[in-house]
C-alpha cells in the first residue's frame, strides 16, 4: 500500500505502519504580546518569531505510537531483534542543496553504515544510521534504527526497500501549489 501525504510517499509492505505527519505549530498570541518584551514597550513585528512545521515520515515493523518523536523516540524502545524503524524527516527547501544537506538523492542503505553508538542515546542492542541529502530542492534527514546491531545483515535490506520507494515532490511543485516546504 502506497502511503501518500506532503508530497512524500512510501510504500508500506504488508504488516507494517506507517504515518505521514506535520506537527501543529504553537498557537500565535492574537494580541501580538510577546512575553519577552520589556513590560510597557509593544514588540517590533519584524521580531516576532513564527514557527514553520515540515512533515515526518515514519514506516515501522511496529506500531508506531501516535507520540513518536521525529526520530523515533516512544517507537525504537520496543523494537525487537527483527524489526526496523525508518524516520525521514524533512527540514525545508532554505537548506537545500548545500553543507550538511548537499548530497543529492535518497541514500542507498548498507549493513556497514549501522553502528549501535550512532543513536541521540543508547539502547543496548539497537543499530542506527543517519544520512543528510536533497531530492528536488527539499532537504531531509533519513534515519534507520535496527532492533538488532547482530541481525544487520537481514534487516538492513527491508529499511533499504523502504528507502527505496521513497517519491518526493519536488519544492518547486509544491509552491505552485501553494505548499511551503
Amino acid at each position: 500500500m502506497r502511503r501518500i501525504g506532503y508530497g512524500i510517499s512510501v510504500e508500506v509492505p504488508v504488516g507494517w505502519s506507517a504515518a505521514i505527519v506535520r506537527r501543529a505549530a504553537p498557537a500565535d498570541d492574537p494580541s501580538g504580546f510577546d512575553a519577552r518584551a520589556p513590560q510597557g514597550i509593544a514588540p517590533d513585528p519584524g521580531d516576532l518569531v513564527t514557527e514553520r512545521t515540515l512533515p515526518v515520515l515514519h514506516v515501522s515493523t511496529r506500531p508506531v505510537p501516535a507520540t513518536v518523536g521525529d526520530f523515533g523516540s516512544g517507537a525504537v524502545e520496543s523494537l525487537g531483534t527483527e524489526d526496523v524503524f525508518v524516520a525521514l524527516v524533512e527540514y525545508g527547501s532554505d537548506l537545500a542543496d548545500a553543507g550538511l544537506f548537499e548530497k543529492q538523492g535518497v541514500p542507498r542503505l548498507a549493513p556497514s553504515q549501522f553502528g549501535p553508538h550512532r543513536m541521540p542515546r543508547d539502547i543496548v542492542g539497537r543499530s542506527a544510521s543517519q544520512h543528510f541529502f536533497s531530492v528536488g530542492g527539499r532537504a531531509f534527514c533519513l534515519f534507520t534504527v535496527l532492533g538488532s546491531h547482530s541481525r544487520r545483515m537481514a534487516t538492513v535490506p527491508r529499511a533499504a526497500a523502504i528507502a527505496r520507494s521513497f517519491q518526493i515532490v519536488p519544492a518547486a511543485t509544491m509552491h505552485a501549489r501553494g505548499v511551503r516546504v
